[in-house]
């Protein structure tokens, strides 16, 4: 039987004067796929720094895995190590001159096996995620180098150099073209199967949600929508989400899609030029 990996309940977070997220409840069950959509401005990102301990809370319990974080966002290194999270931005591309090689081995997390760069146990523990993610061959390169689609990639192998239990995704794949896209996905599903990971993705590609994930979470402030994705994001409750004006469109790489209106334009501009 599943047992949950992180558990939000009652969740409130502000931003400002504003009110973002609004007595939100969840679970995360481990190993299962959750994606958490809806338009523009709903809180998405909010709910996921509140989830990290990035941003404080105004009110709600937050437990990951057995462990309730306070209200600064405190966690224990032990539990801290068990958890990844890639940013929609890489913040540091092009800050610091860092090679793959030398990013990835920052996933061990640990001083005394980074400061040992000629230690053979880590240089074959940060091989071993490269080859795994396709980008031995990047090693020596600087992060300032690489592409949208190796970069990701290579964020993928930092969260493997090491065991993890949850990965928390931001729109990871914006801005990445077709192939990088369904490259990444497919790279993410098989990590995801032999890693065990339990986790939650930002995501606005409502077909890959119907087709990938176990749980959707349709969040406008307030959970809209939740449960299996094919049940859960029926027309009825895509208009609540998203509003009135939501509109369907052919793709004609994917079959079908459905798309969203004028709060989601980001969305409908994306999709529509893969036509």
């Amino acid at each position: 039987m599943s047992y949950p990996i992180a558990s939000v309940k009652n969740l409130t977070v502000r931003r400002g004067a504003n009110v973002v997220v609004d007595d939100v409840s969840f679970e995360l069950l481990a190993e299962s796929d959750t994606a958490l959509v809806g338009p523009n401005g709903a809180g998405k990102s909010s709910l996921v720094a509140s989830l990290l301990g990035l941003i404080p809370r105004v009110s709600g319990d937050i437990n990951i895995m057995g462990t309730k974080m306070n209200k600064a966002g405190y966690l224990p290194k032990s539990i801290r190590e068990r958890i990844s999270y890639i940013p929609q931005n890489f913040s540091f591309q092009g800050q610091f001159p860092l090679s793959v090689f030398e990013f990835v081995q920052l996933g061990l997390s640990n001083s005394s096996s980074f400061l040992r760069m000629r230690d053979s146990r880590t240089k074959i523990l940060v091989h071993r995620s490269l080859e795994r993610t396709d980008t031995f061959n990047l090693r020596r390169r600087l992060l300032s180098e690489l592409s949208g689609g190796e970069l990701k990639r290579v964020m993928l192998a930092f969260c493997i150099v090491r065991p993890r239990d949850l990965l928390v995704l931001d729109e990871v794949q914006a801005g990445l073209d077709i192939p990088s896209t369904q490259r990444f996905q497919k790279m993410l599903f098989e990590l995801r199967r032999q890693e065990g990971w339990t986790v939650l993705h930002i995501s606005h590609d409502i077909d890959m949600v119907l087709r990938s994930s176990d749980q959707v979470l349709g969040l406008n402030r307030r959970l809209c929508c939740r449960g299996v994705p094919n049940l859960a994001l029926t027309s009825e409750r895509l208009s609540v989400l998203y509003g009135p004006n939501i509109v369907s469109y052919q793709h004609q790489c994917r079959g079908w899609m459905t798309a969203i209106g004028r709060t989601t334009h980001e969305t409908v501009q994306r999709h529509s030029a893969w036509r």
